[in-house]
This record gives structure tokens, C-alpha cells and sequence, in this order.
């Protein structure tokens, strides 16, 4: 098979397995409401078992990513497609707090973490030269974009025509196709075999993650990502619950995850390519201070459907688009050997930051009534976040390139 033929084979095969896996995963708040009624379990319960979701999709990230640098991703994808099916499959079925947790909060999340960003994003790089891996991990985020403008209105048409029982049940099916899109990742068991054996000189996992860890620039890029990680997690969560607070049919909520969608699809391919040529931590460090404007310009305006959908478009753009950037860093900074583990560790902390997102945002509006004080707490975060990836040591694409 031709280099051209390789990679694009490699690419569109990922971001399918992630339009499956982010976009039915990115519609759960579409289901809170529904859950919330037919449980009685509270929306503070039904919070916290998506905040243990969000903290699971993180964990599982650098654990099925060590398990992908032994045995290849393909099996790895395997185990993703059948907990995500079996957890939304159980959801309907429970009726409990601890049974919301197991299904929606453990299996649901881990099955979508092993078909997720680190996962895939990692088995491109391994078999990618350098120079094409920041476009590659931009297009596979793409696709995780377009399954979340491709799921989100899917996911409220069937909610509103059959119920959210139903519904939920159509995409637990729907997510057993990755089963068969991972097929272009297998490997032969030559390449399996070669892949586990460690070259001569080369560092072990334990010792290259230790190597990371001791890096502060490593350290930066888990806090820029707990940041994201809060912010994305809160309004996927809460937003349908922002746009019924301010009298808006759960229609414009659908729109605008899929505006969200939508606009990223544009912002990651963009992402990956200005990380060919610019450095990626300013492109980082724009990212997260454009948040901080958004949302406070968002306070400020007048509670309408429009402007839902242009404060969605302007967030989508950088929606997940922090992933090509923070995951070329880690393979600038540490080679594409075990990019699936630190980078999967970076969205760990990710994740830690969705804990909170998802979890006090319950609170807040349990407590006070409304989410005030989660768009506070989103602009402080985020002025911080473009603050804290400026020490980042990186070399200019340019730079870098002259001695080859």
C-alpha cells in the first residue's frame, strides 16, 4: 500500500471510530433531564454519576494506552466498542444510584476512553513520519467533532419521537459499528511482535514517564487540559439545563452541541495544520484566552436562541481542538514510542477537570438556581490556562527543522 494511501486509510478509519465514541458520548446531557424524571434520583445524583463518567474516560485513557503499546490498538478498540454498547444498553434498566454509576459512570466511559483520542491518535503516530502526525492528530479530532454535530440532534429527534429509553438503546447499537471500523488498525503479527520488543537503547515506559513527569513543561500542558477538561464537561453536561433556565425549548440545546460540532470539525483540521508551521503552545495559549472573552461576552448578552448558536459556533471553535496541539507537545517533547500513555495521561487530567465540571455544576444549580458561578469560575480558568502554557519550552517548527 502506497504512503498516501496508508495514511489517509489510518486517518479516516480513526476519526470514524471517534465520531462514534465522542459523539454519543458528547449527548449524554441531552439525557439528564429524561433520566433525572424517570429515576427520582435528583439532578445532584444524576451529576455525579456523569462526573464519575468524565473522570473514568480520563483514567481509562492511559491504561488501555499501555495496553495498546504491548498489544496494538486494534484489540484495545475491540474492548471500547463492547463496554460502550453493553453500559448505554444498562442505563435504561436502572434505577439506582450505584446502578447509574456502574452503567453510565464506569462502563459507559471506559468504553468510550479505549476509543478515544489517546487510543487512536497514538496508532496514527506510531506508523506516521513526524511530519504528518499534527494534521493526522487534527483530522482524527475532527471526526470526533463531526460525531458530536452528527449525534447531538439524532439523539434529541429519537428522544422526542420514540423516548429517551429508546433512544438510548439506538445509539448503544449504533456504537458496535467501531467493532468493524477498527479493522484497518489491526496489525500483522510480524508488526505486533516487533512493536513489543524494545529497540536497543530505547527507554522503558516506566522510565520515559518518568522522564515526563520531571519535565515542567509536561506539567504545564496537565494543567492548560484540567482546565479544558472543566469547561467542556460543564457545558456538555449543563447546557441543555442553561438553555431550559432561560425559557428555550431543549431544541436550541440540540442545535447548539451540534453547532459546537460543527465549528470544530473547522478548528481542529486548522489546529493540526498551523501545528506544521507555528508554535503549538501559542496556539494553545489562544485557545484558552478566546474562552475566557467568549463566555464573558455571553454573560453580558441577551438570552436568545441566536445567541446560543453563535456563542456555540465561537466555542466550537476551539471546542476540542486543544487536542492536536497537546498531543504534537507531548510527541515534540517525548517521541510517538508512548504517545498513547502520556498523552492518555494528560487527559486524565482532563478528565479530573470534567469531574468538577459536571459535578459543581449540578450543585450550583441545586444550591443557587442558576450556573453563575461556573461561568465565573470557566473565565478564571481559562485566563489562567493561556497563562500557564507560555513557559512550555518549544522550538520553532522552523527551528527544529533546519538541522534535518
Amino acid at each position: 500500500m502506497s504512503p498516501q494511501r496508508t495514511f489517509w486509510t489510518l486517518v479516516l478509519a480513526s476519526a470514524a471510530i471517534l465520531a462514534v465514541t465522542m459523539g454519543v458520548r458528547q449527548s449524554a446531557g441531552l439525557f439528564v433531564s429524561s433520566i433525572n424524571s424517570s429515576t427520582g434520583l435528583g439532578i445532584v445524583t444524576v451529576s455525579f454519576a456523569l462526573a464519575v463518567g468524565q473522570f473514568v474516560w480520563g483514567a481509562a485513557q492511559p491504561l488501555f494506552g499501555m495496553l495498546a503499546d504491548r498489544v496494538g490498538s486494534y484489540r484495545v478498540i475491540l474492548i471500547g466498542g463492547l463496554l460502550l454498547a453493553a453500559g448505554m444498553a444498562m442505563t435504561p434498566f436502572v434505577s439506582s444510584s450505584l446502578g447509574l454509576i456502574f452503567a453510565m459512570g464506569i462502563l459507559t466511559a471506559a468504553g468510550a476512553g479505549a476509543g478515544s483520542f489517546s487510543i487512536l491518535i497514538g496508532a496514527a503516530a506510531q506508523r506516521l513520519p513526524a511530519d504528518r502526525r499534527s494534521f493526522a492528530s487534527g483530522f482524527i479530532n475532527a471526526g470526533g467533532s463531526f460525531g458530536q454535530f452528527l449525534f447531538a440532534p439524532l439523539a434529541q429527534a429519537l428522544i422526542s419521537a420514540f423516548g429517551w429509553i429508546t433512544a438510548m438503546l439506538a445509539l448503544a447499537a449504533t456504537t458496535l459499528s467501531t467493532l468493524l471500523l477498527a479493522l484497518p488498525l489491526r496489525q500483522s503479527k510480524a508488526a505486533a511482535a516487533a512493536q513489543a520488543v524494545l529497540p536497543a537503547g530505547e527507554m522503558t515506559l516506566g522510565e520515559q514517564t518518568r522522564v515526563a513527569f520531571q519535565d515542567p513543561s509536561y506539567w504545564c500542558l496537565h494543567a492548560g487540559f484540567f482546565t479544558c477538561g472543566f469547561h467542556i464537561a460543564f457545558l456538555v453536561t449543563h447546557l441543555p439545563g442553561e438553555v431550559g433556565l432561560c425559557g428555550l425549548p431543549a431544541s436550541v440545546s440540540a442545535t447548539a452541541l451540534a453547532i459546537i460540532g460543527l465549528a470544530n470539525i473547522v478548528g481542529s483540521i486548522g489546529a493540526g495544520w498551523l501545528g506544521q508551521t507555528r508554535r503549538m503552545k501559542m496556539i494553545l495559549v489562544w485557545m484558552y484566552g478566546s474562552r475566557a472573552v467568549a463566555v464573558a461576552i455571553y454573560l453580558m448578552a441577551p438570552k436568545t436562541a441566536l445567541t446560543f448558536y453563535v456563542f456555540a459556533a465561537v466555542l466550537g471553535v476551539t471546542w476540542l481542538s486543544t487536542v492536536p496541539p497537546t498531543a504534537g507537545l507531548v510527541g515534540k517533547l517525548f517521541g510517538a514510542r508512548y504517545l498513547a500513555t502520556l498523552f492518555g495521561l494528560t487527559l486524565f487530567s482532563h478528565q479530573v477537570g470534567g469531574f468538577f465540571g459536571a459535578w459543581l455544576g449540578g450543585i450550583a444549580i441545586d444550591r443557587t438556581g442558576s450556573y453563575n458561578w461556573m461561568w465565573y469560575a470557566d473565565i478564571v480558568l481559562a485566563a489562567l490556562a493561556a497563562l500557564v502554557n507560555l513557559p512550555i519550552r518549544e522550538a520553532h517548527p522552523r527551528a527544529a527543522a533546519a538541522p534535518a
